[in-house]
């Protein structure tokens, strides 16, 4: 499949179309949980198949579980019936952790789940491309060494997360190669912990690793789409748009018509119904009126598509999901 293409005439506001970033509601229509999903490639191939079949998006996203990566260096993950896991603990408390840390293989942990969901996904969904989730380098190496923490070692031992940034970026390219040589037609690839800092320690901790993560993976039938839901993102645009990337995420915490000013017209951007305040906590009539909101103030750009401001919860209700859909068919 030609992936740009496709994600860019869906962009045109003549037959604009959605990418939202959805998969784990699909456990709603599985006799399945969050837990089992998370930990059972035939179950995550089952979930895209869903999510595709029944939704007009433009591809199935595979689980954005930011926990997978993290799990593979030796994090600690909490698992739970209901919610996504999430990493607990500290793994890299100083410089002497950040040298002994081992990037793993690609054995470690879940990664070949993934992968074999996405390869088992590829051979059900023949009609709509198959995106991958991953994670980035400084998202990956704040839940090594604390969401937290990683800010004031930041600044007190900066060359201890370049140490962990390295290993991270090395491991990430080789786990961005796996889930391509499965089928994937290309990458979320989610950043959010860089939404947080200001643009010059984005320049030095997130942008330079993600550009060396998308230099390495993107190719003629392999996308790059970035995403970065953080409240900073605004004053950081034209770095975040120099890093390459196919395409660009955003989440609710900016204004997507603000963002589509600056943004070039030759770079694709995407967003943001909030998936929590909207798709989980929303009602038909609610989103629909925020995604037909969200569709008349981006209404003269060509190159937006619209779709949720990060992933939707596992219990954001489908009527609401459909009601998000239905206003892009209201709108056309």
């Amino acid at each position: 499949m030609d992936i740009r293409k496709i994600l860019w005439e869906a962009a045109r506001p003549v037959s604009r179309r959605a990418l939202p970033i959805l998969s784990f509601p699909a456990v709603q229509k599985m006799d399945a949980t969050v837990e089992q999903l998370v930990r059972d490639a035939a179950l995550q191939a089952q979930a895209m198949e869903i999510v595709a079949r029944d939704t007009d998006t433009i591809a199935a996203v595979s689980l954005m579980d930011l926990s997978v990566e993290a799990e593979a260096f030796g994090a600690q993950v909490r698992f739970s019936k209901n919610e996504v896991p999430a990493v607990v603990g500290q793994l890299v408390a100083d410089a002497d952790d950040a040298e002994a840390l081992a990037v793993p293989a690609l054995t470690a942990g879940r990664a070949q789940i993934c992968a074999e969901g996405v390869r088992l996904a590829k051979q059900r969904i023949l009609d709509k491309p198959v995106l991958a989730g991953m994670i980035g380098p400084y998202s990956l190496a704040g839940r090594l060494m604390d969401v937290t923490e990683i800010l004031y070692i930041c600044y007190d031992e900066p060359e201890t997360v370049h140490v962990v940034l390295e290993k991270a970026t090395t491991y990430l390219i080789r786990y961005g190669q796996m889930l391509k040589a499965a089928g994937a037609d290309g990458i979320v690839l989610a950043e959010p912990l860089a939404g947080i800092l200001s643009p010059d320690m984005a320049q030095e901790f997130s942008i330079p690793y993600v550009q060396r993560v998308i230099e390495a993976l993107r190719d003629e039938r392999f996308a790059v789409i970035y995403h970065n839901c953080g409240n900073s993102v605004s004053s950081m645009l034209e770095r975040i748009f120099a890093q390459g990337a196919d395409g660009y995420h955003f989440g609710n915490a900016v204004n997507m018509a603000e963002v589509l000013a600056v943004a070039p017209a030759d770079t694709l951007c995407m967003g943001n119904v909030d998936p929590a305040g909207q798709f989980a906590l929303g009602t038909p009539e609610s989103i629909r009126a925020a995604t037909r909101a969200l569709l008349t103030s981006c209404a003269e750009y060509s190159n937006f598509i619209p779709s949720s401001g990060c992933d939707i919860p596992a219990h954001a209700k489908w009527e609401n999901i459909a009601a998000f859909f239905t206003a892009l068919r209201e709108d056309a």
